[in-house]
């Protein structure tokens, strides 16, 4: 990785926001052993939207480097502190993950926590994208329809059970109940104003995360946001294998897929849409979806790449 996106690590304050009940919850004394070994000072989370008011106060108390041990909820907690505290160019984050899923750690080349350990010493600082749905921010994606659905149906008890299979479970329970999504959707696009209107089984806005054609990693240093709206059709088992997977491998005319900088989503029906941000669900009646090119700064592996993602 080379360019004017690479900066040096400081030596500042350490912290680590440590979730003792993320994935199956056996990673705490490991955990704070190694943050013992590399001087982090470590504060746990006791409830949910606990990690929002634990990241503000690092902020505050002039913490450079802020770790987060835990899933993606946990990070998208966060950076909301973060965001909130008004400290987005002062820390910088680095994931070391024990969720289920783990996707935003995955994104930034990180596999395990060990390995997060070593990522926070010596990664590289890069300054991604980071998304905003409202005033609330997002890292990985911010999802309406029967994927958000799926997500809320995955519950902590159903990941502590099934781990990653969960989704499944979820999907196979809510593909029977979904009614559809009516939403009128605007984006400022790479190509101009899109609007799109009528059914859809599901809009997807990914930041580091790109659902149509290939799938997986999206560029999230670009300034632009990957929309996927995936129309209203019959749910059949390779609908089940792309919402476990968070994408959709093959192209389909049922799939209208842009890159926009702004997009505005509101319902038909006068009723709430519940979007999933980071896999937090937040109800929506209209919504404005914005990017901060950018904004973010983290700590990433090596494996990490800026996903040449333009030729797909």
């Amino acid at each position: 990785m080379t360019g004017d996106a690479a900066e040096e690590a400081g030596d500042g304050a350490r912290r680590l926001i440590l979730n003792p009940t993320s994935g199956t919850a056996d990673h705490v004394e490991r955990t704070r052993k190694l943050a013992a070994e590399r001087g982090f000072d470590v504060v746990e989370t006791e409830r949910t939207g606990h990690a929002v008011t634990l990241a503000a106060r690092a902020a505050a108390d002039g913490v450079d480097l802020l770790a987060v041990c835990g899933g993606d909820g946990t990070v998208h907690e966060a950076v909301q502190g973060v965001v909130e505290a008004d400290a987005l160019g002062d820390v910088t984050l680095s994931v070391v993950p024990t969720g289920t899923a783990n996707i935003i750690a995955s994104a930034l080349g990180v596999r395990d926590v060990e390995h997060g350990f070593a990522v926070t010493d010596s990664g590289e600082i890069r300054r991604i994208d980071l998304g905003t749905a409202g005033d609330e921010p997002f890292v990985m994606s911010a999802i309406a329809g029967l994927p958000a659905d799926v997500s809320a149906a995955a519950t902590h008890g159903l990941k502590q059970r099934f781990g990653p299979f969960a989704f499944v479970v979820g999907a196979a329970q809510e593909a029977l109940e979904f009614d559809g999504l009516r939403v009128d959707v605007e984006a400022d696009t790479t190509e101009g104003s899109v609007e799109w209107r009528g059914e859809a089984l599901a809009v997807l806005v990914g930041n580091v995360r790109q659902f149509a054609k290939t799938g997986g990693q999206a560029n999230a240093e670009d300034g632009l946001l990957r929309v996927t709206i995936v129309e209203e059709m019959p749910p059949d088992d390779a609908l089940v294998e792309a919402i476990e997977q968070r994408l959709l491998h093959e192209e389909t005319p049922h799939v209208t897929d842009l890159r926009a900088s702004e997009i505005d989503i509101s319902s038909l029906d006068g009723g709430e849409v519940r979007f999933s941000l980071d896999g937090e669900i937040r109800p929506f009646e209209d919504v404005r979806i914005t990017v901060r090119p950018r904004a973010l700064r983290v700590k990433v592996a090596e494996e990490y790449s800026v996903a040449a993602d333009d030729a797909t």
